[in-house]
């Protein structure tokens, strides 16, 4: 990763992207190299000016945030994606187009701080663990290869010194370590409710509490509760908009 992360700022409201713009001038690696209100302004400037991320308003008139980024998919230098709105019904859909977060409006300074993290961590990952340009998650199993589409893992575990992937597709039992996972999935919507456990947060169904201030929640097509640490419980309610 360079010194610093080109930012481009994109929001048909004056008010929203020096809002923004405000907040990440605490972070002294995000340099904002320019700013648009309309979609096609976006791709013009991301052409021209190449930026490493992108801050993409989704309700925008004409073009809006989701044709943009389909279009920002095919330059040359594919910038990271953060989509932002006030809605958030539109976060499935979002992800769809590979975005590395869903920020809502008004900004929440904590959930922003947890965002640059996730973009330092993508922007610094070895090439050999970047998700492959298919969108798909290699893992090595019994000595076979399988290509694993993140949207259809439920949640990945660590039992002891093999690391378990539960997927609509089957379980996968492998060698490599949750943390390298979650490296690699960085650009989805996978979080870590425990220090074994990570929880694709588009499977989740149910949030129950639990005791001592942790909880339980459940996957899709899934009976067993898994248990989420107190420590995690604050940012996995943010993430899930509860």
């Amino acid at each position: 990763m360079s010194e610093t992360i080109r930012t481009l700022i994109v929001d048909d409201e004056r008010y929203n992207r020096e809002e923004l713009i405000f907040l990440l001038s605490h972070y002294t690696n995000i340099e904002i190299v320019g700013e648009a209100d309309t979609g096609e302004s976006c791709i013009v400037q991301a052409t021209q000016l190449q930026p490493d991320l992108v801050f993409l308003d989704i309700e925008m008139p004409v073009m809006n945030g989701m044709k943009a980024a389909d279009s920002l998919k095919e330059l040359r230098h594919v910038p990271l994606i953060v989509f932002a709105t006030a809605h958030p019904q539109f976060a499935a859909e979002a992800f769809r187009y590979e975005a590395i977060d869903y920020l809502l409006k008004p900004y929440d300074e904590d959930q922003l701080k947890e965002t640059v993290h996730r973009i330092e961590q993508r922007l610094t990952v070895e090439p050999s663990k970047a998700p492959i340009p298919a969108g798909k998650l290699a893992v090595e199993a019994s000595g076979d290869i399988f290509f694993l589409d993140p949207f259809e893992i439920l949640y990945i575990y660590r039992d002891d010194k093999v690391t378990r992937i539960v997927s609509t597709k089957g379980t996968y039992e492998i060698k490599t370590t949750l943390k390298e996972l979650e490296t690699r999935l960085v650009p989805f919507s996978f979080f870590r409710i425990h220090k074994s456990y990570l929880v694709n947060l588009q499977a989740v169904t149910k949030l129950s509490p639990w005791f001592n201030g942790a909880y339980q929640l459940e996957v899709e097509g899934q009976k067993e509760q898994l248990a989420v640490s107190r420590n995690y419980v604050k940012e996995l309610r943010k993430r899930l908009e509860l």
